[in-house]
């Protein structure tokens, strides 16, 4: 999946020349903590709430609050903004997307493409992500976690015997590395008439649920 998949689109953006106070009020009543700098559509910057905090006076200051104020207020995002800024393009994997992110540690990645902004990608949109694909916010499925070797076809088998007793797979997920007994961890979600029939018939075949979470109807 690539980025513009699951990116923020309606960016709110700034100019050079935005003061401080509003830099600040725009982050504080739209709760973003990332502002991209434009000048006529294309990326020249990006404005942080570190940034902001950065330079802010500091507690110890002998400056008075309205001299403070009107030093801020003087201040416009040219001048805070940071002009080294990581980006991406739309079609930028996810994953090479999080890598970066993580890498640089870094709290967004700017979209651009034909050099125009697209778009931008946040630690928030990474997190729906991993909560969309892991299915944890779907009420009607059940959850386990199961041991499995760590050879082909292991995976295949489990999958194909929750079909066969009945269950549709909603979900996969897996941990690329085995844990310390040397099995790796597979965690599915599925949706069955009879949940626990199908997980005792797991058991039965001889797999190891390490845990299961039943539908909050509890069927």
């Amino acid at each position: 999946m690539f980025v513009d998949r699951i990116m923020t689109r309606d960016v709110l953006q700034v100019t050079e020349d935005t003061r401080l106070p509003q830099l600040a009020a725009l982050m504080r009543d739209h709760h973003i903590r990332h502002l991209p700098v434009v000048r006529e559509g294309r990326l020249v910057g990006l404005v942080t709430s570190h940034d902001l905090e950065r330079v802010s006076p500091s507690p110890i200051t002998t400056l008075s609050v309205g001299e403070a104020n009107y030093l801020l207020g003087k201040l416009s995002a040219a001048r805070v903004m940071r002009t080294q800024v990581i980006t991406c393009a739309a079609d930028t994997l996810v994953e090479e997307a999080a890598r970066l992110l993580r890498q640089e540690k870094i709290g967004c990645l700017p979209v651009i493409e034909n050099d125009r902004l697209v778009g931008i990608l946040t630690h928030e949109d990474l997190l729906d992500f991993f909560l969309d694909i892991t299915g944890c916010l779907m009420e009607d499925t059940t959850r386990i976690a199961v041991h499995l070797p760590d050879t082909t076809g292991q995976l295949g088998q489990l999958l194909a015997a929750i079909n066969q007793a009945g269950g549709y797979i909603a979900t996969v997920v897996s941990p690329l590395h085995p844990d310390q007994t040397g099995l790796r961890i597979v965690v599915v979600r599925y949706r069955a008439s009879d949940p626990r029939a199908l997980n005792q018939r797991l058991r039965d075949l001889g797999y190891d649920l390490l845990t299961e979470t039943l539908p909050p109807d509890g069927q």
